[in-house]
């Protein structure tokens, strides 16, 4: 516990950086480790980089930048409080500060492979923020005096339950600063292609068949529907990233969390963040499980879904030049062949596929990470929150690339479109009414069989007249009242 009464060493403008090369000697409960000399970390870092040297995945650094706001909250209330010193919380806050900016992110280096809880990024962070508010004060790196990583940094917190709350912190930004903002600016412009191409008729398809004909319009307003409904669906999932856990600790209870802590640094981390962050109502559900996490990857799950319908749609709409469907024209971004010259791939819809494919197998982690809390606690932490942020970045990033280099640029082939609606047969449909379904399925059947257009078929039938036909078949009139049908 912090000493109020202990020297106060003034805060001083060094900027963030050691001058040192080799190793220091670092301590904690287990003794001395050996770190680089040119990092604000400390023992538990190291030991967590020696034991859990796994793979090339690392923390995200958004959640290193997250608990910046944890730190800063939990620093400010705790001053605020009475139980830590002024002088303190401002070489803490400054520390967390310049982990919120990013300005230290070459000392998170851990892996996502570690203790299930996030224990070791959380004293990943401690470590960081003491040395550097260490520095700040002038005094001796890696002493932990006069800020101690666990007595200040960490002052009535737990692992338990803050590294939840900045999984939380970290999902919800990325959603609202990337993800959002990326997928409405792809709905928008297939919105504005879709109205522009309203009263172009186009044959529909279902079961991969000929079918009554639509607008091209209408079937780009269906795909920005299906986005448009994603949307909406995110924005629901975020309503349970709000509630955080600090003030919980260890198992929920609040031990050795002082009276309406968890109410007032949930506060602050509003104030901070400018998100309307609250204390969760229920500590043991918050640190028991995850739901709220594996309910927001479910989102990011049905995104991909959709942007897998419309690019799949697009490639086939676009497929040709010559042999495919040929409707659309997607634009030529660069090379799509080593062998064949001139060929041009859709290489931006098949990277959105992957992208949906990639996303859909993340969720399927993190769903099974979420059914794995144990009595007070989901140990499954770190894979859940780097698979969601990893969910986030590439399908922001793929609306994007998506958006610039394929939709706005992608064109219809009016000539093509014209084509297979005067050649389809399913415009038959339309006779159904003047002359049942039994006598329009016949003639259907005679058009494919014998290769006659489908004006032809109903003529020698001799169930209708030309002008009847014509009255009749009639394309435009087929497609109904705008997006709501007839």
């Amino acid at each position: 516990m912090s000493n109020p009464h202990e020297s106060q060493p003034a805060l001083q403008d060094i900027p963030v950086g050691i001058d040192a090369t080799g190793l220091r000697r670092e301590f904690d409960s287990m003794g001395e480790v050996e770190v680089p000399a040119d990092r604000y970390w400390g023992a538990q870092t190291q030991r967590s980089l020696h034991h859990f040297a796994i793979g090339e995945d690392r923390m995200p650094i958004a959640v290193c930048r997250a608990y910046g706001f944890v730190k800063k909250a939990c620093a400010l209330v705790n001053a605020a409080g009475g139980r830590l010193p002024q002088w303190k919380c401002e070489a803490i806050v400054r520390a967390a500060d310049e982990t919120i900016s990013g300005a230290l992110d070459d000392h998170y280096p851990l892996y996502v492979w570690q203790t299930g809880s996030g224990t070791q990024s959380n004293m990943n962070v401690n470590e960081v923020l003491s040395n550097r508010a260490i520095q700040l004060l002038g005094c001796v790196i890696g002493s932990q005096v006069p800020v101690a990583p666990n007595d200040d940094v960490n002052m009535g917190q737990s692992s338990n339950d803050t590294f939840p709350t900045a999984m939380h912190i970290a999902t919800l930004l990325a959603t609202d600063e990337e993800l959002i903002p990326a997928v409405s600016r792809l709905v928008e412009v297939i919105e504005r292609k879709a109205d522009g191409w309203m009263d172009v008729v186009k044959i529909g398809r279902t079961h991969l068949e000929d079918a009554v004909p639509l607008t091209v319009g209408q079937e780009w307003h269906g795909w920005a529907g299906q986005l448009r409904a994603c949307l909406a669906e995110i924005e629901r999932s975020r309503e349970g990233l709000y509630e955080l856990a600090v003030g919980g600790t260890a198992v929920g209870t609040g031990l050795n969390a002082p009276p309406g802590f968890s109410r007032d640094v949930a506060a602050k981390i509003a104030e901070l963040t400018g998100k309307p962050f609250v204390t969760a109502p229920n500590k043991f559900a918050a640190q028991g499980a995850l739901d709220a996490m594996v309910r927001a990857s479910a989102a990011l799950r049905g995104l991909a879904v959709a942007l897998m319908k419309v690019a799949n749609d697009m490639r086939w709409l676009g497929s040709g030049p010559r042999c495919g469907l040929g409707e659309l024209k997607l634009p030529d971004n660069e090379p799509g062949s080593s062998i064949m010259p001139g060929k041009v791939n859709p290489t931006q819809c098949e990277a959105i596929m992957m992208i949906a494919i990639q996303v859909i197998g993340n969720d399927t982690a993190v769903a099974f990470a979420g059914s794995q809390g144990n009595f007070e606690l989901n140990v499954m932490r770190p894979v859940i929150i780097s698979n969601v942020l990893h969910s986030i970045r590439i399908l922001a990033d793929g609306c994007d690339r998506f958006r610039e280099f394929s939709v706005e640029g992608t064109e219809i082939v009016r000539e093509t479109i014209e084509r297979y609606v005067h050649g389809s047969v399913m415009l038959v449909t339309a006779l159904s009414p003047v002359i049942g379904y039994q006598n329009a399925a016949h003639i259907a059947h005679e058009a494919i069989e014998k290769g006659l257009t489908l004006k032809e078929a109903a003529l020698a039938s001799g169930h209708i007249d030309e002008a009847g036909f014509d009255a009749a078949v009639r394309p435009l009139d087929m497609v109904g009242e705008g997006l709501g049908g007839a």
